[in-house]
């Protein structure tokens, strides 16, 4: 006769396994809380940015009322008169529709003798050269509809180019670098940008209406994510406690290995 040994569980609950699951559950209900705060924000700041791009434009000067009391100014639609110093554009490199080339930012001087950069649009690269598009240079009084743009205060990335001045060829939109690369004065300069709008340019250069507003939203799938990989873990928390305090019933008899022989012969 061979004895059997039957495994006995331990009595003592496993409060390290139960203490480190507790802490991991609290960092994954943590994280989905937090991508559900995230998704309202995003909700609410592309509301907001809907409301500002479909808004009746405002003059400059309500704009700069504005940015004196906010200092965000982004996607506000705006108006504004002025002459074209087209001989001191600035070049942004950027792709459009696929193309390589560049957004054109010309100074647009206005009657109180300030500027503010206006993003024309955009050109091919082998029309980064204002003497291949002459019919785009628009002489005189223009008036300009738009979207104001703050500025940025620094490179965004590292991995991004630092801009070629010799070339005059801008990575990121270094706007005091292109103020005084144009010879326009930091008192006469109107502190943000200007996004002209579709309407088209003679001789079709520059493309206007280049704004792209496509903020990604993700929050909600973050949040099932996390929200999901919590009520796993609660499910095989629930699953293992059960196993351990209802385990199989041990009294039940066992088939013995030669009576399984025996029975299979049969």
């Amino acid at each position: 006769m061979t004895d059997r040994v039957t495994p006995q569980l331990s009595n003592r609950f496993p409060w390290i396994k139960f203490v480190l699951g507790a802490f991991v559950f609290a960092i994954l209900i943590a994280l989905g809380t937090w991508q559900v705060e995230r998704l309202y924000w995003k909700e609410g700041l592309l509301a907001e940015i809907e409301a500002r791009t479909h808004a009746k434009p405002a003059s400059l000067a309500e704009i700069e009322k504005v940015w004196a009391a906010e200092k965000d100014v982004d996607y506000r639609t705006v108006t504004v008169t002025g002459r074209l110093l087209n001989d001191r554009e600035r070049h942004y490199f950027a792709t459009y529709d696929g193309t390589s080339g560049f957004y054109v930012y010309t100074p647009l001087l206005l009657d109180d003798g300030r500027a503010v950069f206006v993003n024309r649009g955009f050109v091919p690269y082998d029309k980064k050269n204002s003497v291949t598009r002459p019919q785009g240079e628009v002489e005189g009084q223009v008036v300009v509809t738009g979207l104001a743009r703050n500025p940025l205060y620094d490179k965004p990335s590292s991995i991004v180019p630092n801009n070629d001045l010799m070339t005059n060829i801008y990575y990121w939109k270094d706007l005091p670098t292109m103020a005084g690369q144009s010879g326009i004065a930091d008192d006469k300069l109107v502190p943000f940008f200007i996004d002209a709008d579709k309407t088209p340019n003679p001789g079709g250069l520059p493309v206007g209406g280049v704004t792209i507003v496509d903020l990604p939203n993700s929050h909600l799938q973050y949040a099932v994510t996390w929200y999901g990989l919590a009520a796993t873990l609660l499910a095989v928390a629930g699953i293992s406690l059960w196993q351990r305090y209802h385990p199989k019933n041990s009294n039940e008899p066992e088939v013995s290995q030669s009576e399984a022989s025996d029975l299979t012969s049969r």
